[in-house]
């Protein structure tokens, strides 16, 4: 039955029903005590180069169980203690005996926990920054495609000039990429905390070394290499700067911004039947309905981006707070906030990558809405074309004036079809243009620039940014739900 308590209690439907594997390790228990222990095993190890009295015995004795963990105990000696680090200590004490005495040796609490927190948070941009560049990748081919695709263009969602399919898709990608460099540099903005003492001094590890700053800056470097680190921050209070938190965060909260305005522009254009996203063959789009297509995929795309933007508030609270060396007050938010933001954007970008790759254009659809549009952006073409065949600038334009009301008149009053090109063609004022209105209404004259827009941004701004990762492009998405 212990299966069965699983429902009996609350469950973040970020891991139970979204997350990756990969991510949600990344914030798992396991994962967080391991690295715990690796710490202390770096720390010993580089404090018996620097000549304290540690010896190979214990640290081999502590390597051999650093996988090991009794969490039942560490839960009970929490319990006993009020104290997570030093419940973790005890229990790798217990089955480290004889490297009990040298088990987070000058160490506070927060050389775990901090290093931890720096650690998880690379480890987690490292999966999201392929995930994200695997998504340009895919909308950059999409944008190919259709690069030259005339559609129309809207503002205020009402009809404008032309725009092409691929040069919409590259206003996202543009967004994109901003989001990729932002996250890259995050990435590489994170430092080691490094082994600092109780209020960032070094004083604990001044005196373990008799004094010797260059011991102390030696054992400091030596742990930060260990961990994958290339710098550690010079100067921390007891935590490292909570500003941190606030520069990861930030940018994957713009990636959630970035991703709602993407998945509404696609919500909008299926309601238009111009675009879809994939549709599974046994898919159900409304229990009540059966013909709906619902776009589910970008609905929750939208609806865990709101989530991703809503929880950068809490790292910016939590280190606007935070007095003098340290407050405790920034524990348990940390515990919600950090966790929940690279998770979120983990799935949204999972739910983006397989939208993305399997995009379905209508361009008869398109076609259709152009040609409804199109007569009334094509007036100005048509008065020019008059003004060179010999005709009045003013009474031209007069004369589509009238034509275009009533047009619209049809359109808006009583339902029907835009016939201002009819009424062109029925005037006789008109005759010296007729035949090259064919001309003056396909719609790829209307497209200006876009295809060499599209064509130079991809080559110059999209596809060297993915260069780095070439070698994690070929992985698909399949979505569970």
């Amino acid at each position: 039955m212990e299966g069965a308590d699983e429902y009996m209690k609350y469950r973040s439907p970020l891991v139970s029903r979204y997350a990756s594997k990969e991510m949600a390790y990344n914030f798992s228990d396991r994962k967080k005590f391991t690295t715990w222990r690796k710490l202390w095993i770096y720390l010993a190890k580089a404090e018996k180069v620097l000549g304290l009295p540690i010896t190979d015995a214990q640290i081999l004795e502590m390597e051999s169980h650093e996988m090991d963990i009794d969490f039942a105990m560490a839960a009970e000696e929490e319990r006993k203690l009020r104290h997570d680090v030093m419940a973790h200590v005890h229990t790798f004490a217990h089955c480290c005996p004889t490297a009990a005495p040298i088990i987070h040796l000058g160490a506070t609490s927060c050389y775990v926990g901090d290093n931890t927190d720096l650690i998880i948070l690379r480890d987690g941009f490292d999966i999201l920054l392929p995930k994200l560049a695997r998504v340009i990748d895919r909308l950059a081919n999409f944008a190919e495609k259709y690069a030259d695709l005339p559609t129309l263009g809207f503002t205020h969602y009402q009809p404008a000039q032309l725009t092409t399919v691929g040069k919409r898709a590259c206003l996202w990608l543009q967004d994109l990429a901003m989001d990729m460099r932002n996250m890259q540099r995050a990435h590489d903005d994170l430092r080691f905390r490094g082994v600092k003492g109780t209020t960032g001094t070094q004083a604990s590890f001044l005196q373990l070394f008799q004094g010797d700053h260059d011991k102390v800056e030696d054992l400091e470097r030596m742990v930060t290499e260990m961990a994958g680190f290339k710098k550690a921050y010079l100067v921390t209070g007891q935590t490292y700067s909570r500003k941190v938190d606030v520069d990861c965060l930030s940018s994957l909260a713009s990636l959630g911004a970035t991703v709602h305005k993407i998945c509404t522009d696609i919500r909008l254009l299926a309601n238009l039947k111009e675009l879809e996203e994939p549709f599974e063959k046994e898919q159900i789009g409304s229990s009540a309905m059966p013909y709906k297509r619902n776009p589910m995929r970008a609905e929750r795309c939208c609806s865990l981006a709101r989530h991703l933007v809503a929880l950068l508030a809490d790292p910016l609270q939590t280190a606007s707070v935070q007095w003098l060396e340290r407050t405790l007050d920034d524990s348990a938010n940390r515990r919600i906030s950090l966790p929940e933001s690279f998770l979120t954007a983990d799935i949204i970008l999972s739910t983006l990558q397989n939208i993305s790759e399997g995009l379905v254009v209508y361009p008869k659809v398109i076609e259709r809405h152009i040609r409804h549009e199109l007569p009334f952006m094509a007036t100005e073409n048509i008065i020019m074309a008059m003004v060179k065949a010999g005709g009045n600038r003013q009474d031209c334009h007069e004369k589509i004036r009238v034509l275009s009301q009533e047009a619209a008149a049809v359109v808006k009053q009583e339902g029907g079809d835009n016939d201002l090109l009819a009424r062109v063609q029925r005037d006789p004022y008109f005759a010296p243009v007729l035949g090259q209105l064919d001309a003056i209404l396909d719609p790829k004259t209307f497209i200006g620039r876009a295809p060499q827009q599209v064509t130079r941004f991809l080559s110059e701004e999209v596809r060297p940014l993915l260069e780095p990762y070439r070698a994690k492009m070929d992985v698909k998405i399949e979505l569970e739900l």
